[in-house]
């Protein structure tokens, strides 16, 4: 039988090879590398206590210690107390996931939810294209009531239990029940294999009271995220728009290379991002080429709109080419480098600042839009998905500016 090596175990073999490397490097290295190690050699006292609390764990503790666990619970806490607070450790699954979904995939039947408060059930908002989903003729409007083999209620699971159990990886079933109708009257039941699918990120429409307005959400930044952008554009300027409305409400930001390739296809040349690294080292690390779209621009932006979605509104702001409409940025002006480690893990860490074109970093600030508009009416009681345009004031306001 193998015999388990403890974290603690695990720790003093690290630091005795730790110290043995200081010492014979030592003497061979610079002035200034001396120093370093010297630091170096100071942290790894602070892991004594580290090696108390496991020593006193494995003696006391009435339970056994799942290894695995513990070792995710100390990197999650390590990143926590280095005090990143947009940094994080993920096991090897969900950073495989988290990786997905930056690359514009994921695992599922392709649907965008959200919960039905008066119905107790989980509500279809969009059926993604080439989804299994679409396939099966799942439909938008469509309320989930019903999921898993034992056909368990929404209402009574919660709408998180309920998504779990709607949540599975490629190759696995998906069953579920759905009310439809315009009372809700016909029920329809789904066994769903569950595939990859491209997330849909971007949704488009005509805004109803105008339609030379059209207006395009975009949900997320995702290496899928341009093509569909540029798709949703296209479609809105042949179809007689002469104005856009770009809508980043609620948008969390995403992927880098993603939101540069959008800001590049909207702006003329110049800078797109700046970054600023711990020694204050400024940089350009994108520019724009001379190609640009020249069509009428308004951003809504609410207190939710963080990251990506901020470089988006302020680029625009900074090169004049659209007006900001909305409530003040949530102010996340910083930059996660993502590494995988040598067990398939991974983790994000804060290294650097990013700046708009021109203005200043707005960590901690936010991005104040050029038009205040706070949400009215039935913006107040109802989920942003499933607003109309007409209930929409933000939107209206927005429209407003582009007929000055």
């Amino acid at each position: 039988m193998k015999k388990k090596i403890s974290v603690g175990a695990s720790l003093v073999l690290i630091l005795l090879a730790a110290l043995l490397t200081f010492q014979v490097t030592f003497t061979v290295m610079s002035l200034k590398h001396r120093e370093e190690m010297s630091a170096a050699y100071a942290h790894l006292e602070n892991y004594n206590k580290l090696l108390e609390v496991d020593a006193l764990f494995r003696s006391q503790y009435v339970k056994d210690i799942d290894e695995t666990k513990l070792m995710d619970g100390i990197l999650a806490g390590y990143v926590a107390g280095a005090g990143d607070r947009f940094g994080a450790y993920y096991p090897a699954e969900e950073f495989q996931t988290y990786m997905d979904s930056l690359n514009g995939d994921m695992q599922g039947i392709g649907v965008n939810v959200i919960y039905n408060s008066e119905y107790g059930a989980i509500e279809i908002i969009n059926v993604m294209p080439d989804s299994p989903a679409l396939e099966a003729g799942v439909e938008p409007g469509d309320l989930i009531i019903y999921v898993g083999e034992e056909m368990e209620s929404v209402a009574d699971l919660g709408y998180y239990g309920a998504l779990t159990k709607l949540q599975g990886k490629a190759g696995t079933l998906a069953v579920f029940t759905v009310a439809r109708g315009k009372h809700y009257e016909e029920s329809h039941s789904f066994s769903i294999m569950r595939g990859y699918v491209t997330e849909q990120t971007v949704l488009h429409h005509v805004y109803a009271p105008d339609n030379t307005v059209g207006v395009i959400k975009i949900t997320g930044f995702d290496k899928a995220t341009p093509d569909q952008f540029f798709a949703a554009v296209k479609t809105l300027l042949d179809g007689g728009c002469t104005r856009l409305v770009v809508d980043v409400r609620n948008n969390p930001g995403g992927e880098l290379t993603a939101i540069c390739s959008v800001l590049d296809y909207l702006l003329p040349s110049g800078p797109v991002i700046r970054t600023i690294d711990r020694e204050g080292n400024e940089e350009v690390i994108y520019r724009s080429d001379a190609k640009e779209l020249d069509v009428p621009m308004a951003v809504l932006v609410n207190e939710n709109t963080a990251s990506a979605g901020e470089l988006f509104c302020s680029a625009l702001q900074d090169y004049k080419k659209a007006v900001i409409v909305g409530t003040q940025t949530y102010g996340k002006g910083s930059m996660q480098t993502i590494r995988q480690l040598s067990d398939g893990s991974g983790l994000s860490v804060t290294y650097r600042y990013y700046c708009p074109p021109f203005s200043d970093n707005y960590d901690g600030v936010g991005v104040a839009p050029d038009v205040v508009v706070e949400p009215a009416g039935a913006m107040l009681e109802k989920n942003i998905y499933k607003i109309t345009d007409e209930e929409d004031n933000q939107l209206q306001a927005a429209v407003t500016e582009l007929n000055k």
